[in-house]
Order: C-alpha cells, then sequence, then structure tokens
C-alpha cells in the first residue's frame, strides 16, 4: 500500500546472499545503500529464481512516521477520480499511499467491513498523508482543495488513529470481500502512466461487455499499478478460458498506452505468453544471453518468463552469424 512513497522490493532490499548453479556462494550488496560495479543485485532482485537460489536477504528499515492521516474521497465518476491523482502528484504531494476503488469494489468491502464508505459514488480514493506533525497538518488541506477542484461529492478526513485504520481496513479486505460476490475471480497486475488512468478504466468497462464478464478495480492508483478483479464462475463452461482472454486484453492494453505487464507480481507462466507484446525478439534473445550466464543447463524455474526458450548454444550460434561474439566467449560472474 505504501511503495509509492517508501518503494517496491528493489528500493528496499541492499544486499543478497545467493548459491548459484556452480555451487558458488556469492554476496551482491550489503549494508549500504549503492555499491559501485554492474547492477547485479537489481538484476538478482526481479530474476524470479532464473538466476539463482536466495539464501539472505539484508533489507532496509524505515523509521515509523511521526504522524498520519488519511483522506476518504469519494466522486461520481472513475475519470474525476483519476484526475486527481494525477493533479496530487503534479503539485509535488507525495502521499504515503493513495488507492482506488471503483463502484462494484466499494459495494462489495462496505458490506464486509462496514468501514462507512459511501455507497452513492463510482470512485473512492483514499489518500493517507505521513511524516512530521507540521507537515502532514500543511497538506490536508492542499490535497482537500485539489479533491474538491476535481468534484469529489464527498471528502472525510480522519480525526483519529481508530478512523484511519477503518479507511484503510475496507481497502485492505477488499480481495476476500469481492471473493464474497463472486464464486471466482482472477486477479491482474499490470502499470499505466498515472495520466492514462481514465482513458484505460473506459476501456476495461468496454473489454467487461464485450467478454460478459463483471470486474472490480481495486489498485494502487498513486504509481499506476492496476489490479483488476475479473469476476467469474469456473463451474460455467467456458468462464474460465473468457477469464483469461479478458485478463490478457487487460494486459496489452497497458503495454498499448505506454505501460507494462507487471507491477509487483511478476511474469512467470501466467504472462509469459505475453512478453512478446512488450518486448522484441531481440529483446528477449538478450535477456536470455543473461540467463545463460548464470545458469547455462536451464535448470533453475525452467519454463517461465521466456515464451521460446532457445539452448545457450544457440544463442551463442545466433550471434556469431550476427557477426557477434559467440555467447560462450561471455565473461562468466
Amino acid at each position: 500500500m505504501h511503495c509509492l512513497k517508501y518503494g517496491v522490493t528493489s528500493n528496499n532490499v541492499l544486499g543478497l546472499e545467493i548459491a548459484l548453479m556452480t555451487g558458488e556462494i556469492v554476496r551482491l550488496g550489503g549494508k549500504h545503500l549503492d555499491s559501485g560495479g554492474y547492477d547485479l543485485l537489481g538484476v538478482m532482485t526481479g530474476s524470479e529464481g532464473l538466476l539463482g537460489i536466495v539464501t539472505e536477504v539484508t533489507v532496509r528499515i524505515l523509521r515509523k512516521p511521526e504522524c498520519a492521516r488519511a483522506l476518504l474521497v469519494g466522486f461520481a465518476a472513475s475519470e474525476h477520480a483519476g484526475d486527481c491523482v494525477a493533479r496530487i502528484i503534479g503539485a509535488g504531494i507525495i502521499p504515503g499511499g493513495m488507492e482506488m476503488m471503483d463502484r462494484p469494489a466499494i459495494h462489495a468491502v462496505e458490506q464486509f467491513v462496514h468501514a462507512g464508505y459511501p455507497l452513492d459514488v463510482e470512485a473512492l480514493l483514499i489518500v493517507e498523508l505521513d511524516g512530521a506533525q507540521a507537515e502532514v497538518d500543511h497538506l490536508l488541506p492542499r490535497v482537500e482543495a485539489i479533491a474538491l477542484e476535481c468534484g469529489a461529492l464527498i471528502c472525510r478526513i480522519s480525526t483519529s488513529e481508530q478512523e484511519r485504520l477503518l479507511f484503510w481496513a475496507g481497502r485492505k479486505a477488499a480481495f476476500p470481500a469481492v471473493g464474497r460476490i463472486s464464486p471466482d475471480y482472477y486477479c491482474m497486475d499490470g502499470t499505466i502512466p498515472r495520466a492514462r488512468l481514465p482513458f484505460v478504466l473506459e476501456r476495461m468497462r468496454e473489454m467487461s461487455k464485450t467478454h460478459g464478464l463483471a470486474v472490480a478495480n481495486v489498485f494502487h492508483a498513486g504509481d499506476g499499478n492496476l489490479h483488476p478483479l475479473i469476476l467469474y464462475d469456473a463451474n460455467q463452461p467456458g468462464q474460465l478460458e473468457r477469464a483469461e482472454a479478458f485478463g490478457a486484453d487487460i494486459l496489452r492494453l497497458c503495454v498499448e498506452v505506454g505501460g507494462v505487464l507487471t507491477g509487483e507480481h511478476g511474469v512467470g507462466v501466467e504472462k509469459r505468453d505475453l512478453m512478446p507484446t512488450m518486448f522484441s525478439d531481440i529483446d528477449l534473445a538478450q535477456q536470455q544471453r543473461l540467463k545463460c550466464a548464470f545458469d547455462q543447463g536451464g535448470l533453475l524455474n525452467p519454463g517461465k518468463v521466456f515464451p521460446t526458450l532457445h539452448r545457450c548454444a544457440e544463442l551463442g550460434r545466433m550471434h556469431v552469424r550476427a557477426g557477434k561474439l559467440p555467447f560462450p566467449d561471455l565473461p562468466r560472474f
């Protein structure tokens, strides 16, 4: 929930101990913020188990903020909420967290948690400001003013820690809440530029009609990381396949508007065959050459991430034909 201000995994992993396929134990990074040389720490953090076995992680621990207050803001349209998100960030304000839910998600959550969410709005934003007391007191009215300028129908500011936690309780219970209104749901994960949020939400509504399946949107609005929940019933013939097709269309849309296939859930098998929508054959070949440098036998997490697998020797021959150095001449790590 707080990745917007405090970063994702790659921003908070300082060091790794790794067992390589050769049996070697190597350490990358340490207790300091950054290291010289190639960013092998970043490569390993995002590798999805393709390059080595992580046996130890050194993470950054941040001091808890002195103060935190949350705003609950309701809008008549998702487009207005999306505009509000963009304008808050555009004003140079970085909330501790900024989450959004659409009408189906709001109703499911309120029935489940009874957090006091308004039911007559199309979109709901939770904006949390944290830091020094003086900073939070200064930013609260600024964010409230931006929300009202964007057409907010309701804007409530938490007046106690209990109320702030109640605002968040609904958002954090969104997935199980949706599970109460649908036999099954398929959670997607893609990231888009914040400015394209209204357009993407409208396109998803059109896709919902095309595929004949409802969708509830719950996502990290501040950094454009979407989590559409596609509602379906696996016991009904064909619905699972339609849900998967709907999900693939959403991810293609993310790439189409300048985003990426994943925000935090990785590629794995689910998005493997969609990788060519974002990367060219040359891009994918170079990524596989990196895997070969660590794992020539392809034994680590096989069948993941890459849609078309090549043997390391084949990749070497491809580069010889292209007039480049053969893969076996690459330095070993």
